[in-house]
């Protein structure tokens, strides 16, 4: 586990002209290693993000009788064991860490896992997240969650013995839909998905080759045949389009900077945030596009611009989730009123991210209004306030601490903000990425 530390933002960035490289998609390092432990024989990883969330989930996956090894610094190789092979103790426990989308991908593999019998928990902040729709999805496979009625860590998860596919519908959450992907494989009959919202699709894209098992249906209806097996893989995973996010954002509203962001996953369910950003003035561009491994991945070239208040209706949500705290600091900088709306999950993330957002808004002077789906913020243009202190509480938030950074950065204002090492579970690199643009910051262990 990596060390406490505070973090103190100094002084307002200056311009920049560079380029980049972002750390390494968590989303799809994480499933490589779920998904390549229940296929048949050796998959190779390559390029996958060593973070605190990847990192718990080879944790996990080692204890239920997995094989993985590093070759070397960001590549790996996962002796799979086929579906239905995953072993444990009875009582022994595993701990997700900080992550929700391998607590909720690994809760669907282990649901119809023959003779799973063991206690799960989180860290502090999942085990304050509610897993009821997960608990609710997985019980009509046939597992059983004890305590009854209890929907937060740490739980009993016990296995079905005879799990029968279901029929389910999918909203904007990904986390759900591939946890029914993954309890469908191994289990008996069909089960089906039909995508009401277009949610992120790499579980999908990393299955397609198992043509026996997946079939979707003009991207709106997906079939699993269960109890078939999957086929090994190699992967190379493209740079992660949230972690770039921040750095584009920076990049918007510094004056005369400019910056390109190199091998970047552009997957179009995940690219709602530069889309939305283009439709109200930003310069962005995408380059030197590419198709690998079923993923689009391209280079980003940002340019310094003057937005327009941003709109953003529910629409939008699905495919820009892990961007909305970086999208309030924009509207907050931009002047007049911006509304998202369709944003009400957010109360369920690492912490009430319309909340928290609210607050570090309230301290720079930015008045918002919300309601349980909404939000709206009268933005002030950009400021320049170094007089203001932003306070940020220990949240286990990383997406909160990355734009409050930012935030700090563009406006001047001071920035102290606790547990800043959570930023690594999903962007080590962060810290030296940002050095590397010209931020000053000094770290308080």
């Amino acid at each position: 586990m990596l060390k406490s530390f505070n973090l103190i933002t100094k002084d307002k960035i200056i311009p920049f002209n560079k380029t980049i490289k972002v750390d390494p998609d968590k989303s799809i390092s994480i499933r490589s290693f779920l998904i390549g432990s229940i296929c048949q024989n050796i998959s190779y990883a390559n390029n996958i993000l060593e973070s605190e969330d990847v990192l718990s989930t080879i944790i996990c996956l080692r204890k239920l009788g997995v094989k993985i090894k590093r070759k070397k610094t960001n590549d790996y190789i996962i002796y799979g064991k086929g579906l239905g092979s995953l072993v444990s103790k009875k009582n022994s426990k595993i701990n997700f860490g900080n992550s929700g989308t391998l607590a909720r991908l690994l809760i669907g593999i282990l649901a119809t896992t023959p003779r799973i019998e063991l206690k799960i928990s989180g860290d502090h902040s999942l085990n304050k997240r509610s897993m009821k729709k997960l608990i609710q999805i997985m019980s009509r496979f046939g597992a059983t969650f004890l305590p009854k009625n209890k929907f937060h860590f740490p739980l009993k998860l016990i296995s079905s013995e005879i799990p029968i596919g279901i029929k389910y519908k999918s909203g904007i959450s990904a986390q759900l839909k591939s946890a029914v992907i993954l309890a469908g494989l191994n289990s008996y009959g069909e089960t089906e998905i039909a995508e009401l919202e277009k949610s992120r699709n790499h579980t999908e894209n990393m299955l397609l080759k198992n043509s026996q098992t997946i079939k979707i249906k003009e991207e709106e209806i997906i079939k699993i045949q269960g109890k078939k097996f999957l086929n090994s893989f190699k992967i190379n995973v493209p740079g992660d389009p949230s972690s770039a996010a921040f750095f584009a954002a920076l990049t918007l509203l510094n004056n005369n900077s400019s910056l390109k962001i190199k091998n970047v996953g552009l997957n179009k369910r995940r690219t709602g945030f530069y889309r939305l950003l283009k439709k109200y003035g930003a310069n962005i561009k995408f380059t030197n596009q590419k198709n690998i491994n079923n993923e689009i991945r391209g280079d980003i070239k940002i340019v310094s611009s003057k937005l327009k208040p941003i709109k953003a209706d529910k629409s939008f949500y699905a495919s820009s989730t892990d961007e909305y705290p970086i999208l309030f600091v924009l509207a907050a900088l931009t002047k007049g009123i911006s509304i998202f709306k369709g944003i009400d999950d957010l109360a369920n993330k690492e912490s009430n991210r319309i909340a928290e957002m609210k607050k570090v808004l309230d301290q720079i002077g930015i008045k918002s209004v919300s309601t349980k789906s909404e939000l709206k913020i009268f933005g002030n243009g950009m400021l320049n306030i170094k007089k203001k202190i932003i306070a940020i509480p220990s949240l286990g938030d990383h997406r909160i601490c990355m734009s409050s950074f930012v935030l700090a950065i563009l406006t001047g204002a001071k920035a102290r903000i606790k547990n800043f090492e959570t930023v690594f579970s999903s962007s080590p690199s962060f810290l030296k990425i940002m050095k590397s643009l010209g931020a000053k910051f000094e770290i308080q262990k």
